[in-house]
């Protein structure tokens, strides 16, 4: 059985000082089969890992560069992330790919960097509402998801987690429906299965991502391809994430 995992991405948001008061009110109470783990800016790692790291919260980073070291200035490697206790990290997040111009294969060797060090990437995949409309949806899936694939051993895609999110419904207030979110989530699930047979299939974790709350976030676990949410604007207040938990 899939472990249902619940995961905060901060994106640009919180100060070191928000970020201490953010845990001054994170009144964390665990529950079973559900993984719960924050995302912070690179600056608030370090802090966030001094509240967490008594606690089965995991930390991870919402990027990472693909290379161990060198002239990269500005840039973050694998094992920076790994030192500072992360265990996971978002990999070709929609904003990332839209705005900084970051490619599906720029993407994959990032995916293949992070397995690498052993971290756990979460590949962010989905769709434009144009590609969405011109019925491209699996298209472009297919093609971010080739991408990371065909970089990687059978086994080692068993163990990323796959993050559908269509970019229409990210921050917009609109979600998808928990029967379109399930159509592509098992679309995503076949396509792991025709490249890396039926053990990664049930075992990659498949999240869905874009104005999720803690009131729909049951409707889409009830889906049986979807195993969690990645959670943006709603992992800003800890009591709306840890709603969201609480209802996971």
């Amino acid at each position: 059985m899939r472990q249902t995992l619940i995961a905060g991405n901060w994106k640009m948001n919180l100060t070191v000082s928000e970020t201490e008061e953010f845990f001054k009110n994170f009144k964390f109470r665990k529950k079973e089969n559900v993984e719960l783990l924050l995302c912070p800016p690179f600056t608030d790692i370090p802090i966030t890992r001094f509240f967490l790291e008594r606690t089965s919260v995991k930390w991870g980073a919402q990027d990472v560069y693909p290379s161990p070291k060198g002239a990269f200035t500005g840039e973050i490697s694998p094992s920076m992330l790994k030192d500072l206790g992360c265990t996971y990290v978002i990999c070709g997040h929609s904003e990332r790919r839209q705005i900084l111009g970051e490619s599906d294969e720029f993407v994959a060797k990032k995916v293949q960097a992070a397995l690498k060090e052993g971290l756990t990437p979460i590949l962010c995949v989905g769709e434009t509402l144009e590609e969405r409309e011109a019925e491209k949806t699996k298209k472009r899936i297919g093609e971010e998801i080739g991408a990371a694939f065909s970089l990687l051993k059978k086994e080692e895609i068993e163990k990323i987690v796959i993050a559908y999110e269509p970019i229409w419904a990210i921050g917009s207030g609109r979600a998808a429906t928990a029967e379109d979110a399930e159509k592509i989530s098992s679309f995503i699930r076949h396509t792991v299965k025709e490249a890396a047979g039926k053990k990664a299939a049930e075992s990659v974790r498949i999240l869905y991502g874009g104005s999720v709350n803690a009131d729909n976030i049951a409707d889409f676990l009830k889906e049986k391809d979807i195993d969690g949410g990645l959670i943006g604007g709603a992992s800003l207040k800890p009591e709306s994430f840890l709603a969201i938990y609480k209802n996971a």
